[in-house]
């Protein structure tokens, strides 16, 4: 039920009842994205008076967001089974036929990674979604021939960290389409107070803020970092997540005060000391710090970007101001190399 699209986050055995215990059931508990609840608490309740399946949805953004807990949300408010499944897991169209045969009437079916459905996939969904219809060919050759049999009716519910990726028709079958973003600061010490309150963790306000400071604006992350301090807490502090405690369990699980952890600081460390700053090629960035380019790429560079940490340029990555100040470092002068092309009248 992850959305991870290059590299999941790892699951330390026996936390994932935890993690799935930490997820709202009801919209009310859903913290965060105030425009994305107020349209499906439009949409779910439309539906409810009518007493039909909600409308077919598609939400958007990096891992980590809620994508997953909303699908199980829509479920739970539409009092409705959720079926779970993934792009990859549907390798042939028979896959997803075999599903939409055991759905019920006004079942919510969540396909996770859907960006990644085959073509053959697709086009058994196509019907299925659009008129509740399955397309079923029997037999082969010149006596194959197709039968149409309905579908209960139901709700599809698709989550993507890469819109791009899926395609026009897929995407324009879905009555809403919803982009997930970053958390503030405040929201996520709302989640983290949320949890600790669920894990039994004593935390003061202090103690959530400095956790949510450094949670990449992603609940994911907020809830994994509580529990390691947590840990760390119980075993070298007095067992309370305070101001003190996290700062001091944070520093020794390698995560700073703007939340880089040590394969982030890696990679400014190889930019700046290694290569002067850039313009660096990111496979040669890559190798310097034993990590897939697809993995520096799509899992590291954007928060580092976002904290304007890092930038792209067509000659390749370069480290900016912020990512010497950050590291402790002098930059060096800048070159008449490294300026700007001149303007069209000089």
């Amino acid at each position: 039920m992850r959305d991870e699209l290059l590299a999941p986050e790892p699951v330390e055995p026996g936390e994932l009842s935890e993690e799935v215990s930490l997820r709202p059931r009801t919209l009310d508990d859903f913290v965060g994205q105030a425009e994305l609840k107020d349209h499906l608490s439009i949409i779910l309740e439309a539906a409810r008076r009518r007493g039909q399946a909600a409308d077919h949805l598609l939400f958007a953004g990096p891992p980590g967001l809620g994508k997953t807990t909303l699908a199980g949300i829509v479920a739970a408010e539409m009092a409705a089974e959720l079926h779970v499944t993934s792009g990859p897991a549907l390798e042939r169209g028979g896959d997803l036929a075999s599903i939409l045969s055991q759905l019920d009437e006004g079942d919510v079916l969540f396909i996770d990674e859907i960006h990644r459905l085959s073509r053959a996939v697709e086009e058994v969904l196509y019907p299925a979604i659009e008129d509740f219809q399955l397309d079923i060919v029997l037999g082969k050759g010149p006596a194959a021939r197709s039968i149409r049999m309905d579908v209960p009716r139901f709700t599809l519910v698709g989550a993507t960290t890469r819109t791009g990726l899926i395609t026009g028709p897929l995407r324009d079958r879905f009555g809403l389409v919803a982009r997930l973003d970053y958390y503030e600061p405040d929201d996520l010490e709302a989640i983290v107070a949320r949890a600790a309150g669920i894990l039994d963790v004593r935390a003061d306000a202090d103690g959530c803020a400095e956790i949510a400071r450094r949670a990449r604006g992603t609940p994911r992350i907020a809830n994994r970092l509580l529990r390691r301090v947590r840990d760390f807490a119980e075993v070298r502090g007095a067992g309370v997540v305070d101001a003190e405690s996290a700062r001091e369990g944070l520093a020794v699980f390698g995560v700073d005060q703007r939340g880089l952890d040590k394969v982030d600081r890696a990679l400014l460390r190889a930019l700046c000391e290694r290569f002067a700053g850039g313009p660096v090629g990111l496979s040669t960035l890559a190798i310097s710090v034993a990590e897939p380019t697809e993995t520096v790429e799509d899992v590291y560079e954007p928060f580092l970007i976002r904290e304007g940490l890092l930038m792209r340029t067509p000659r390749g990555r370069v480290a900016t101001p912020a990512a010497w100040e950050h590291l402790g470092l002098v930059a060096p002068p800048r070159s008449s190399d490294d300026a700007p092309p001149p303007g069209l009248f000089g």
